[in-house]
């Protein structure tokens, strides 16, 4: 400004006030022309974000985290012996909203664990709060911005699980995502007392059955016929009621026998991140096989940040890694017609949110 002010001075001396006039609709061009680049450069930012919507709802509509109708979508977090390797699809939702609220300038936490009380049968919900994947990939995570009245909410919630196919032992969990606000994960996630105690009393609640009415003819033999039979039906109830409990629990305990063994060999997700971030570091500094271990390393960058110390590390370095090959690996560089500033905004979530000394730097480089 205080440039422009000695210039209109200097015009005003030398040139006269015709000579201003035509000097002054010059700089009113020049500033509107500088005006519209920021914006062209502004707009061409906001377009190059992997999620571009306008909030989480849209999101989530858009990814397709829920069926079209809104309801809960299935997910495999337990593959059979032929697909033992394959990674969890349970924690897809939270990957995906890690990652939109990390482009929203925010901090992506844990807000409240899940009880799996959307889970009606009890052996359904034993299994999948044994699994690893599902128990972090499940509850209510807020993304804190710095605006506070901009922090949202979201809900990640099983609802059932099941076999997906009689002649394998993959298993899939039906997850339900959608945004709560403060007050419903609050009464959803740590309810009263007095709901607590109602939703207990639900199922004992049972309607008193009036007994029928006996015609007064009947005679006293036929009323105890009648009475006889009516025990011995009940009692036969009774057994089969009895006898498929019994058929029940021995089936839940076959399937838990075989959900721990095969949980005992399938692998946890900070051990499959490790393991992809491990091949994608020993790839790219030997430079073999540089598109596929690329895309490890975005695998192991998406996985998010898991529980542990570890888990933070293998993130922010397999952020790192993509950043590079966004960078400096043309095979994979190629792949996107923004790859520049892609990595940039891997870097700048590292620094900002992380303090990851190398992701300053290489920021720094970039500049």
């Amino acid at each position: 400004m205080f440039v422009v002010l000695c210039y209109l001075s200097y015009v005003i001396r030398d040139f006269g006030v015709e000579m201003f006039a035509v000097k002054l609709k010059v700089i009113i061009l020049i500033i509107g022309a500088a005006g519209l680049a920021g914006c062209n450069s502004v707009n061409r930012l906001k377009s190059e974000v992997l999620h571009p919507f306008a909030s989480p709802e849209e999101l989530i509509a858009k990814r397709a985290l829920n069926q079209r109708d809104g309801s809960a979508k299935d997910y495999v977090y337990l593959w059979g012996q032929a697909q033992k390797n394959s990674t969890t699809q349970a924690m897809y939702p939270r990957s995906i909203l890690t990652q939109y609220c990390h482009e929203q300038g925010g901090k992506f936490s844990l807000l409240y664990k899940s009880n799996f009380s959307a889970v009606a049968d009890v052996s359904q919900r034993k299994r999948l709060s044994a699994n690893r994947g599902v128990v972090q990939g499940s509850g209510a995570y807020q993304c804190r911005m710095d605006d506070l009245t901009e922090s949202w909410i979201v809900s990640i919630e099983p609802t059932s699980e099941r076999q997906v196919d009689k002649s394998s032992q993959t298993r899939s969990v039906r997850l339900l995502t959608q945004v709560m606000s403060p007050s419903q994960a609050k009464n959803f996630y740590r309810p009263t007392k007095a709901r607590v105690a109602l939703e207990q009393t639900k199922p004992a609640s049972i309607k008193p059955t009036t007994p029928p009415k006996t015609p007064a003819a009947k005679t006293t033999n036929e009323l105890k016929e009648s009475a006889r039979k009516e025990l011995e039906k009940k009692e036969l109830e009774r057994k089969e009621l009895e006898r498929k409990e019994l058929e029940k629990k021995e089936a839940e305990k076959k399937q838990l026998a075989a959900a721990s063994a095969r949980a005992t060999v399938a692998e946890t997700p900070q051990q499959n991140q490790m393991k992809i971030y491990v091949a994608a570091r020993r790839d790219i500094n030997s430079g073999k096989n540089l598109n596929n271990a690329c895309n490890n390393a975005q695998r192991a960058y998406n996985y998010g940040k898991l529980q542990g110390t570890e888990g933070t590390r293998v993130y922010t370095e397999s952020g790192m890694l993509v950043a590079r090959c966004l960078n400096s690996i043309p095979v994979y560089a190629s792949r996107f017609p923004n790859a520049k500033a892609q990595s940039k905004r891997i870097l700048q979530n590292l620094a900002n949110n992380y303090n990851h000394a190398g992701a300053k730097n290489l920021l720094r480089q970039l500049k």
